[in-house]
C-alpha cells in the first residue's frame, strides 16, 4: 500500500514541475508583447490618444483625428460647432465638414537625422497634442500655396479636406493658447518634435532654422538636447524641405 501512495506522489510532483515549466514559458513568450516596451514619457503629452503602445523600435499613437476645439466646421446641431470668430476679414467657409477617423500614427521611438531627407507629401505628416493631423505648406493638389487656401482655416488655424480630414497646416491656435507659444506640440511622423512660436522668450523666425525648419538643443522635455521643428508665422510655417528623419507610417 505505501508502494502506491509513493508512486502517486511522485507523478503529482511531475505534473506540478511540469505545469511550473509551461508558466515560465508562457510568462517568458508574454514579455515579448507588443507593448510591453517602455513609451517615452514625453508621448503621454498627446492627451487625446486613445491608445499609445510600442511596436518594436515605434511609438503607435492611435487618434481619431478631430479636434477638440469649436469650429464652424463641425455640423450646426454638433456640441463644437462655433461661427467664424476670427479677424481674417477674407475668411470663406470652404464646402467640407469634420469627420472621426481611425488614424494610426506610427513613430520612431528615437529619432536619427535621415542620410538622404525625404520631402513631406500631401496629407498627414504629424500629429498634434490634441490628436489632430498636421499638413504641409502646400495645397493640394499640385503642391500649390496657401496663398488662397489659407483664408478658408477657421479661427483656430485648421479645416477639413475633402475626406473630412481636419488639420493644421500653420499654428495651431488653440494649442498655442492652451498649452503656451514655447510648448511641445506635437510630432512629425520621422518622430521629431514640433514646437511653439517661441522659445526663450523671443519669437522663432524662419531665419533662426534650419532648412527643414528646426534646429537642435536641449529643451524641457529633451534635456539632453534634440532636434526639434518649432512653428512660425512664414511659410513653410511647420515643416521645411521634407522630413530631417526617417519617417514612419500613418494610416486611416
Amino acid at each position: 500500500m505505501n508502494s502506491i501512495y509513493n508512486f502517486t506522489a511522485f507523478l503529482m510532483l511531475i505534473l506540478l514541475v511540469s505545469c511550473s515549466k509551461n508558466t515560465d514559458t508562457e510568462e517568458t513568450n508574454n514579455s515579448s508583447d507588443v507593448g510591453d516596451e517602455q513609451i517615452p514619457e514625453v508621448y503621454n503629452k498627446i492627451y487625446a490618444a486613445s491608445k499609445i503602445y510600442m511596436d518594436g523600435e515605434y511609438v503607435v499613437v492611435e487618434v481619431s483625428g478631430a479636434p477638440d476645439h469649436k469650429s464652424p466646421y463641425y455640423a450646426s446641431n454638433h456640441e463644437l460647432y462655433e461661427a467664424y470668430s476670427g479677424s481674417n476679414q477674407d475668411y470663406k467657409k470652404n464646402p467640407n465638414s469634420i469627420s472621426s477617423f481611425d488614424f494610426v500614427f506610427k513613430i520612431p521611438s528615437n529619432p536619427k537625422e535621415a542620410s538622404s531627407k525625404t520631402p513631406t507629401p500631401l496629407g498627414s505628416i504629424g500629429v498634434a497634442l490634441n490628436g489632430v493631423s498636421f499638413f504641409n505648406q502646400y495645397a493640394g493638389p499640385n503642391n500649390q500655396p496657401l496663398t488662397n487656401e489659407i483664408n478658408s482655416f477657421d479661427q483656430y488655424g485648421g479645416h477639413p479636406t475633402g475626406q473630412k480630414v481636419y488639420h493644421y497646416h500653420l499654428e495651431p491656435y488653440y494649442l498655442t493658447t492652451k498649452q503656451g507659444d514655447d510648448a511641445l506640440l506635437g510630432f512629425l511622423l520621422d518622430g521629431f518634435p514640433v514646437y511653439g512660436p517661441v522659445e526663450n522668450g523671443e519669437r522663432v523666425t524662419n531665419s533662426d532654422l534650419d532648412e527643414y525648419h528646426g534646429h537642435s538643443h536641449q529643451t524641457d522635455d529633451y534635456p539632453d538636447g534634440i532636434y526639434h521643428y518649432h512653428i512660425t508665422d512664414a511659410d513653410p510655417y511647420i515643416n521645411g524641405n521634407g522630413y530631417f528623419g526617417t519617417p514612419g507610417t500613418v494610416t486611416q
